[in-house]
């Protein structure tokens, strides 16, 4: 093993397939001259060239209109958006194109493609750059929805979206792009399946789901419970859609009470589904009540005393836990 930061991890896993494969290729703003608006294609227009490392105009539902049609050719792109905040500008093409050629198509065409790029709060960026879609995408289907948590998964991930025959959207997070971690040596192949939580840490008295950057401050709350003798499990989600229920509802059988913690409004969001499927599959194994953590139900603040307020952190982990088991 070998400790790379998450732009790395990103990069090597690009790479690795691009040469693994022809058919892939990389285009977004300034993904090549530039080496990615993250350094998360560092190095890849010197080895791959211009051809399939490619810089677009600002202009996102051309280039994502590019990117669907050119899966028509046989080609897999992977599609850069420098945040998911601009996405919306192509979301047409994702939506309506690419989540359905397949079908539309009668199964002719599928869409091998893979839309990457930070979701969610970055500091202080302003409300139009602070928003996290994970569960606008989740909601369509034919769409696959990734957010890795750290280097490993990352890379892993990243290799099993571009080898998929469907469309991926595979959200990071700015604020992780410098984070590190171990990977496998670069000679050593993995990939991870798609659709599989991890099981980060065990437990035996509440169960924490969480995913993206936001499950450290489930991790920083694990490590302060123990300190008061309760014992939390944390599941990583990794995938969005689909949706590993089935480890969420063993580990609830086991603790018999379910916190879930997401970067997002709380209105409609992944915790509601999460909270949907174990109401419905583990009601009796339930203690008390289910309590989902988001932000607060406006547009991200620019203050940073404000933000502070607006972004769940540990301690509201740790109260929710302490209110699930009466304590």
């Amino acid at each position: 093993m070998r400790t790379i930061q998450f732009r790395e991890a990103v990069a090597e896993a690009m790479s690795e397939e691009m040469r693994r494969d022809e058919a892939v290729y990389l285009m977004g703003e300034e993904v090549a001259e530039y080496n990615g608006a993250y350094k998360a294609s560092k190095g890849m227009l010197d080895e791959f060239g211009p051809d399939r490392i490619i810089d677009t105009p600002i202009a996102e539902a051309g280039f994502s209109g590019i990117g669907v049609g050119s899966t028509m050719t046989g080609t897999r792109p992977i599609i850069e958006f420098m945040t998911f905040n601009f996405s919306l500008v192509g979301i047409d093409q994702i939506i309506n194109n690419a989540a359905k050629i397949r079908q539309m198509s009668g199964g002719q065409f599928n869409c091998p493609i893979v839309f990457r790029g930070p979701t969610a709060s970055a500091g202080q960026l302003g409300a139009t750059h602070s928003q996290a879609f994970e569960s606008w995408y989740a909601n369509c289907p034919g769409l696959k929805v990734i957010v890795p948590s750290n280097p490993y998964d990352a890379k892993g991930l990243l290799k099993s979206a571009i080898r998929d025959d469907d469309p991926v959207i595979f959200m990071e997070s700015e604020q992780m792009y410098g984070d590190k971690g171990e990977v496998p040596e670069a000679e050593e192949e993995y990939t991870i399946p798609i659709g599989k939580a991890d099981v980060k840490r065990e437990g035996s008295d509440v169960t924490i789901v969480s995913f993206g950057k936001i499950i450290k401050e489930a991790y920083k709350a694990a490590e302060e419970l123990e300190k008061e003798g309760i014992s939390a499990e944390v599941i990583d989600l990794r995938t969005i859609r689909p949706m590993d229920h089935e480890t969420i509802i063993e580990s609830v059988k086991k603790t018999n009470r379910l916190v879930i913690l997401e970067e997002a409004w709380p209105f409609g969001n992944i915790s509601t589904e999460i909270t949907y499927q174990v109401q419905e599959q583990a009601f009796d194994y339930l203690d008390a009540p289910i309590i989902k953590i988001n932000t607060a139900d406006t547009p991200a603040p620019y203050s940073p005393v404000l933000l502070k307020e607006w972004l769940p952190n540990s301690e509201d982990v740790v109260k929710a836990v302490k209110k699930v088991m009466y304590k």
